[in-house]
């Protein structure tokens, strides 16, 4: 191979898109179990909901930060059993990415990953508080993802109907 095809392969293997996880941490941690120790004592039939979402930052030109959000309320008769919420972030090197699929790499890709230690969080976080296991279902992020840019899109939509009608 001659140096110009090593330097075009080169050059070739550094334009590839690059998705690298640098770091996966724990940014916040929270459970709350206010009505302990009555809630121990009633029929445990509660009502679990729960609460997701994911935020990314750029911190350079190659390092994105993704913390995935995850909080569970379970009540019974109307009272809050417990209550538990991760941060589970992600630091990752992303390079080469087309601007237009960088959307879908942080919102869906990157909760992907995140999602399995912010779920065992969760599970432990519950059991330590005295709870039943609570294993969460996985997440389909990219339906999520899907279903978000669709109300966006329906959002401006109406938004942009809407501009006319008052401007008359």
């Amino acid at each position: 191979m001659s140096e110009e095809e090593k330097g075009a392969a080169a050059a070739e293997v550094n334009e590839q898109p690059q998705i690298m996880i640098q770091r996966v941490y724990l940014k916040d941690l929270s459970f709350e179990s206010p009505n302990s120790p009555q809630s121990f004592t009633a029929e445990w039939k509660p009502e679990v909901g729960v609460d997701l979402n994911s935020q990314a930052r750029q911190l350079n030109e190659t390092s994105f930060e993704v913390v995935l959000r995850i909080t569970i309320t379970a009540k019974a008769e109307d009272k809050t059993v417990y209550l538990a919420e991760v941060h589970q972030a992600g630091l990752f090197h992303i390079a080469n990415v087309p601007k237009e699929s960088m959307g879908q790499v942080l919102g869906a890709f990157c909760p992907n990953i995140l999602f399995p230690y912010a779920r065992e969080a969760i599970d432990s976080l519950v059991q330590r508080g005295s709870f039943p296991a609570l294993m969460l279902a996985p997440v389909n992020f990219d339906a999520l993802y899907a279903q978000s840019i669709a109300q966006q899109a329906e959002q401006a939509a109406e938004a942009g109907e809407a501009e006319p009608e008052q401007t008359h």
